[in-house]
Order: structure tokens, then sequence, then C-alpha cells
């Protein structure tokens, strides 16, 4: 980090249409799975499917974004992030409102593909647009702000959800519509992005060979693999293991369960908006691996207090809750951490298409949790799966540490040779 990086800015410029338009459609990407999810009991009893038919309206949403991502990350950066975006908002807003007049379940199967592709295309735009308007710390510190909204609208969502479903299954994808106003505020709001993000002259092949080599250039690889990691473990040791793990060792009814999970995304939050103050001291990579060690130490609390059982009374879940406050601080860290490093790391017109690479890893690591650990489960049982998960993360923090480090002092190198044959001519 240059002295120059180490003075600037941290805070977050609230006040800025750019940051406004950016946080408020962020909020609105979590209608896609958080909001609904309180609602798939109800769905699947309306139109008589089974359970694993109803999950499908979650698998099929998030398999649009893994297969999608890049080529909506191309066209971001050939024909620009503001029209990507206002298009993404507008096809989002208006497929998921469309699934309240939806007839049959095959429609909504079919919406939700749709919606999918769109809320991708709103995660890319979101992140690339922060990261072309803001640069040093201060990009940490919207991208902070940014996956601070992220995990807000997570943790407040299967409330509303929960409470709209009360008046019919389908009333709370009418929440879905306030991403069409967004989109004409984001189309005038976002006007001046135009001038600062001109396209390549260049053919789609020239384009994607741009992204692969500035990416092995980069050393951005292994941000792509921490998030997978770390959606892996988040969704897996925690949405999915600690839930069965609370009900059946301490019997915690599902109220408490939900409130117990909200305390990782109230800790997200919290580290999340702190990232800017952060990376005035640490540089991103050592800040991701910071953020594994604290999955580690979280996941290994969490297995320490099943050895309490229920005859502990509100020890253990209490003890759990510490754990989960260190996990949801990992979440925190690693994901703005990341963005802000793959956003210094690429040149701008294949930012779009780095971080739809970001993004297709995300969803992936979410897709794929819950399927594993349920997997592992069957045979580790899920108090083991969860010092298991531990140990992977610490073993991830020890490999970050080392291979970040290196991947910044190679990046660095190239830069001032590259300065050193400037000069020389």
């Amino acid at each position: 980090m240059s002295a120059g990086e180490e003075h600037q800015n941290a805070s977050v410029p609230w006040k800025s249409p750019v940051v406004r338009v950016v946080l408020a459609s962020t909020l609105l990407a979590p209608l896609g799975v958080p909001l609904v999810s309180p609602a798939l009991p109800v769905i699947r009893d309306v139109f008589g499917v089974t359970d694993a038919a109803a999950s499908l309206l979650i698998t099929a949403y998030f398999l649009t974004g893994i297969v999608l991502s890049p080529f909506i990350g191309m066209l971001a950066d050939r024909i620009g992030r503001r029209r990507v975006l206002v298009v993404s908002l507008l096809v989002f807003g208006l497929s998921g409102g469309a699934v309240y007049v939806a007839a049959d379940f095959a429609t909504v199967l079919a919406l939700r593909l749709v919606g999918g592709t769109a809320a991708a295309g709103v995660f890319i735009t979101t992140v690339t647009i922060l990261g072309d308007a803001f640069d040093g710390v201060q990009r940490n510190a919207v991208l902070g702000a940014n996956t601070a909204m992220l995990s807000a609208g997570a943790a407040a969502f299967p409330i509303v959800g929960g409470a709209l479903v009360a008046y019919g299954w389908n009333v709370p994808f009418l929440a879905y519509l306030l991403a069409v106003p967004l989109a004409v505020v984001a189309w005038f709001a976002l006007a001046d992005l135009e001038h600062d993000t001109e396209p390549e002259e260049e053919g789609s092949v020239q384009y994607l060979r741009g992204v692969a080599g500035s990416l092995v250039a980069s050393g951005t690889v292994v941000y792509y693999v921490a998030t997978f990691a770390a959606e892996l473990l988040f969704f897996g040791a925690v949405l999915t293991t600690l839930p069965f793990l609370l009900t059946g060792t301490f019997a915690l009814s599902p109220l408490l369960v939900g409130l117990t999970l909200t305390v990782a995304e109230v800790a997200a939050i919290a580290v999340a908006v702190s990232n800017g103050r952060f990376a005035k001291r640490v540089r991103n990579g050592p800040l991701v691996a910071a953020g594994f060690a604290c999955l580690a130490v979280g996941l290994g609390v969490g297995w320490l207090a099943t050895g309490f059982g229920p005859a502990s009374g509100a020890v253990g879940p209490l003890v759990v809750g510490v754990g989960v406050l260190f996990v949801g601080a990992g979440a925190g860290l690693v994901l703005p951490s990341v963005d802000a490093e793959v956003s210094r790391l690429v040149p701008t017109h294949f930012r779009a298409g780095a971080l739809s690479l970001r993004n297709s890893a995300t969803f992936l690591g979410r897709a794929a949790g819950p399927v594993v650990f349920a997997g592992i489960a069957v045979v580790t049982g899920y108090a083991t799966l969860l010092l298991v998960a531990g140990v992977a993360s610490l073993v991830c923090a020890v490999v970050l540490a080392f291979v970040t480090g290196r991947v910044i002092e190679d990046v660095e190198d190239a830069v001032d040779d590259a300065v050193a044959t400037t000069e020389v001519r």
C-alpha cells in the first residue's frame, strides 16, 4: 500500500448519487432467495409439488447466475455498466412481480430462471460501478458498505417474506416491483458513467483473451478460489449444518435458530462497513486470510459448544452464538476485500468480466455448500463436520496468507519493472 493510499479518505460518501443508487440496487438483490424461502412450503402446497420440486425455485435461481455471469460481465464491459444495470433491474422487477399472476408451477419456475439471470446482472454491475468510481481505501469502504447492505437485506427479508406470505403465497413477489422505479432513477443518476467506461474496440475473442490474460498476470485466480471456499463454508457449515445441530443438540425452536443465524449477518454488517478503515492498515490479501481465520475460530467454537449438550441450558447456545459472531465477521471481511483487490488488479475495460467470474464463484459456492455438507454429515455427524470445516478454514487462512503475499510481491515487481522501462524510454 502506497503512502498516498494510506492517507486517503476511508469514509463512505453517502451523499453520492452513484453510492445511493448502487446500495439501493444491492439492497433489493436478496429479494431473490431470503424473501422467497419462507414461502416455499406454502408454494409447495398450493401447486401440489414435492419438497424437492419446490426447492428448484432456489436452485434454478443460482444456476443461471453461475452459467451466465461471465456473459453479463462481457456485456457490461462492452456496452457500459449503466445499460446493463438498468436492464437487469427492469427484468428483475418485472419477472419477480409477474410471479404474482402465475397460474402454474412451471411458469413460476421459468420466471425464477429469468429473475436469477437479472440478479446476476445487478450483482456484477453494482460492484463494478463502485470499483470504477473509487480507488484505494475508499474503494474498500464503499465495497464494504455494499456487502453490509447485502447482509442487511439477507437478515431482514426472511422476516418480511414470512409476514407477507400470510396474505397469500404470491404476495411476497410484489416486493420485486420496487426495482422498476429504481431502474428509472439509475438511468438518470448514473448518466456520467457512460463517459467513464468507454468499451474497447475489439472482438469477443480478443476480449476473452484479454480478460484471461489479465487474470493470469495479476494473480486474481486465488481470490476466486477464496470466494468459492468462503461461500461453500458459510452456506454449508452455517446455514445448513447449524440449524440441524441447534435443533438436535439444544432443542432450540425455529425462531431461536433464526435469531442465532441473524447474529452472523449482524456481525458481517458491522465488519464490512469497517473495511475501509482496515484497508488503511492492512492489504486486501491478508484481510481475506484474516477472514478465513475468523471462520476457523467461529466454527471451532461452535464445535466446542456441542460438548455442553442440552443439560447446559442456555450456556451451549450462547457459546454457539459467540462462534457465529466470528463466522459473520469472517464473511464480512472476505467479500469486500476480494472485490477491492480484483478491482485494483484488473484493468478497467476488463473489470466487469473479472468480477463476473467472482459472482460465478459466489453462486457456485452457495449452491454447492448445502449439498456437500449435507452429504458429508451423513458420515461424520454435524458436530464433527463443524470441526472439519473449522480445520479447513484454518488451512485456507494459512495458504491464503502465503499465496496472496507472493501475489502482491509479484504484481508490485511487475509494476516496478514497467515503470523502470518507461523511464528508460
